[in-house]
């Protein structure tokens, strides 16, 4: 069974960078995507950015390019989503999602997920 645990959110000013972090385990990811979504109060929950386990090009929403970046750790089995620049429209609960079904540019464009984590609540202070 996939499981995905996030951590590393937090509170932050703007301005500010938070890494979080998305620990998979269940699985030999090689063949799956990854990504990260987002959840803000009274919004639906949207992708923010995508990858291939096995590597290649990442995908990034409009509003989070050039700030955020998704990397990943093949033998910690870890996703991580360095966030920098930070700004008040970034608080949200953000997700680890995982797919075996699709590619990372399939995920990010259907911005749908197979497996999720339970989320990490990150908060963006002006």
């Amino acid at each position: 069974q996939v499981q995905l645990v996030e951590s590393g959110g937090g509170l932050v000013q703007a301005g500010g960078s938070l890494r979080l972090s998305c620990a998979a385990s269940g699985r030999t990811f090689n063949s799956y995507a990854l990504g990260w979504f987002r959840q803000a109060p009274g919004k639906e929950r949207d992708v923010v950015a995508a990858i291939n386990w096995s590597g290649g090009v990442a995908y990034y929403a409009d509003s989070v390019k050039g700030r955020f970046t998704i990397s990943r750790d093949t033998a910690k089995n870890t996703v991580y989503l360095q966030m920098n620049s930070l700004k008040p429209e970034d608080t949200a609960v953000y997700y680890c999602a995982a797919d075996s079904r699709t590619g990372a540019q399939a995920m990010f464009l259907s911005r749908r997920g197979e497996y999720w984590g339970q989320g990490t609540q990150v908060t963006v202070s002006s």
